[in-house]
């Protein structure tokens, strides 16, 4: 995949992961892409890893999608982890 599929991936997956784990988190657009892009490489790292496949084959397969997300999901919990935002309650 090129490198805008990645993007394109990204950012849908970043977004699907926000909505998965609602709370606020700071960063915007850019902040949501770059947790997407880290996820999928995460997660298509732990589908080969773990499952033995290869789960970054192409756009539109529902694998590479289920391991951006799952990665995303992963990332973004480790990303509150170390910077302790999106578990408060704000007034």
């Amino acid at each position: 995949m090129g490198i805008i599929a990645w993007i394109i991936i990204g950012l849908l997956a970043g977004a699907i992961a926000k909505a998965l784990m609602p709370g606020r988190d700071p960063g915007g657009i850019l902040v949501t892409m770059l947790i997407g892009i880290v996820g999928g490489l995460l997660g298509g790292w732990l589908g080969k890893v773990i499952f033995g496949v290869q789960s970054i084959d192409g756009f539109f397969d529902l694998s590479t999608w289920i391991a951006a997300i799952v990665g995303s999901v992963i990332v973004l919990a480790l990303y509150r982890l170390f910077t302790g935002r999106g578990h408060r309650a704000h007034a």
